[in-house]
């Protein structure tokens, strides 16, 4: 019985031991399921056109605008898993919506260089911003960030450095030590996790409106942690309750996606009250 004991102990401090090393390696997920750019917005009638900006720390990343024509942008940050030529449908959700879309591959991911860590993660997005607002001259009033999942994480900390026009978090965790006691709950996960990806943390720092999408269908990222990032996040905020899985909510429940992002949109872009003293 001691020796079992011993086996047990020994294989469970082993499996402690991968998590705690391996976790960037299980949290980013460029290879699945692929680098390769699969598809281009033009194969789907979008006119784009590629583009490759560095980053403070000499990383080149490529990414694609697509809708020149249009006045405002969404600096779109996608999830842990696959590249830019995966997320075509919502390119063209929003093109729909008369926005541009400015999407970039993270360090690692398609056929950006480098390694993906969180703080390159972070340097990326800055970069990305930084292209907007200096290299084409966008306005701050102009952009609305927007990030799923893992990106949830990248544009919260974004906007809450800058003013964009508004913030979109979609299908996001509170924070990674969160989501993996969720997922491991014989685990100690809170305290071997080395990443935070914080979205509840940065979603504080925020002060456009915000709005959050999330469905209760959500087979990897439960509910309710979609009610605690609205919950901490500042006035005027909005939460869009969709049906569907993590992967395809925004698809299968897209009438009420796209009716809830055209009313937030309508929303944001109303002037102001102007309180009148009736005397």
């Amino acid at each position: 019985m001691l020796r079992f004991i011993l086996v047990v102990v020994t294989c469970y401090a082993l499996l402690v031991a991968v998590v705690y090393f391996m976790q960037g390696r299980m949290l980013y997920l460029p290879d699945l399921p692929g680098r390769t750019l699969t598809l281009s917005p033009a194969d789907v009638g979008m006119d784009y056109h590629d583009v490759f900006i560095k980053t403070v720390d000499g990383v080149m990343l490529h990414g694609w605008f697509v809708g020149e024509q249009s006045s405002r942008v969404v600096l779109f940050f996608h999830g842990n898993a696959g590249n830019i030529s995966h997320r075509l449908d919502s390119i063209r959700q929003f093109r729909d919506l008369g926005l541009a879309v400015f999407i970039i591959d993270y360090r690692g991911y398609g056929q950006s260089e480098g390694r993906s860590t969180e703080r390159g993660l972070y340097r990326d997005a800055d970069a990305a911003w930084r292209y907007l607002t200096e290299d084409r001259g966008i306005a701050a009033a102009n952009i609305i960030v927007f990030g799923r999942s893992l990106g949830a994480s990248v544009a919260s900390r974004l906007a809450g450095q800058h003013q964009p026009l508004a913030l979109i978090v979609e299908s996001s965790f509170t924070s990674v030590p969160d989501i993996a006691q969720d997922l491991y709950p014989w685990l100690p996960a809170r305290w071997l996790s080395r990443l935070r990806h914080a979205t509840r943390d940065y979603i504080q720092n925020v002060y456009c409106p915000v709005l959050v999408v999330h469905s209760r269908d959500d087979e990897i990222i439960p509910f309710h942690h979609g009610e605690a990032i609205f919950a901490s996040a500042n006035e005027p905020r909005t939460l869009l309750e969709i049906r569907g899985t993590h992967n395809d909510g925004f698809l299968r429940d897209e009438r009420t996606y796209m009716e809830g992002l055209r009313m937030f949109l309508t929303e944001i872009s109303a002037p102001p009250l102007i309180a009148v003293d009736p005397d």
